[in-house]
């Protein structure tokens, strides 16, 4: 039995819409505890995903994780295992993980379309044995499955991949390109220490507003 259940307000809705029944053979049928070979094969095709986290006060967000193809690793059909990679600093989802270890993953495909929620609990890790499957990771994060439900792919648009992110670590020595955010000016001087001094290497100090540009324009060294 999984640990997936509606709410209150949930079944109010079910029943002023009349999917009280739909939604009790979808809780039977559609959701389960453990990944399938389904599951699985579209997990490890996965090259991104988007986390949803809470902190300790029920505040909510939602981060996007990339990484190459099949980057988030299935030791069991019960566990899940993910990397941390370098991001802005700030440590938000990571650190409502550590509060409240409550997530939700969503997978999605565009071309097939197709997608897989996935309910967790989730700790943060420093076990070598798990940050070293990922080279360039700074920690692991893993996420014991409480319950995942695969969706329909109704309303997903239907869209061509044309290419992976030249950030992602290189998978043999974790070296990764230096963001184009890491060269505006106004920050320098709070860049951790291993990234100071950097940005004349990889073309000089830019603007804000250049930056912004660059993201506009789609440049991949943004």
């Amino acid at each position: 039995m999984t640990q997936f259940a509606y709410t209150e307000k949930a079944l109010e809705l079910q029943k002023r819409f009349d999917t009280e029944a739909l939604a009790n053979a979808e809780l039977q049928v559609l959701v389960h505890d453990s990944l399938s070979a389904p599951d699985r094969k579209f997990v490890g095709q996965a090259e991104f995903f988007w986390l949803s986290t809470v902190d300790p006060q029920g505040s909510p967000t939602v981060s996007f994780k990339g990484g190459a193809p099949g980057f988030v690793a299935m030791p069991d059909d019960k566990t899940l295992l993910f990397p941390c990679f370098e991001g802005n600093g700030m440590y938000f989802s990571m650190g409502n993980v550590a509060s409240t270890s409550k997530i939700g993953m969503l997978f999605m495909s565009f071309d097939p379309p197709s997608r897989l929620r996935v309910q967790g609990n989730a700790q943060l890790t420093d076990d070598p044995a798990i940050v070293g499957l990922w080279p360039g990771a700074q920690f692991g994060v893993k996420v014991e499955i409480a319950a995942l439900l695969t969706n329909c792919p109704r309303y997903i648009p239907r869209m061509k991949r044309v290419d992976g992110s030249r950030y992602v670590p290189d998978p043999v020595r974790g070296h990764q390109p230096t963001p184009g955010w890491k060269r505006i000016d106004a920050i320098q001087g709070v860049l951790p220490k291993r990234d100071q001094n950097k940005a004349d290497a990889v073309g000089g100090l830019i603007s804000m507003e250049e930056w912004e540009g660059m993201v506009l324009k789609g440049d991949p060294d943004a």
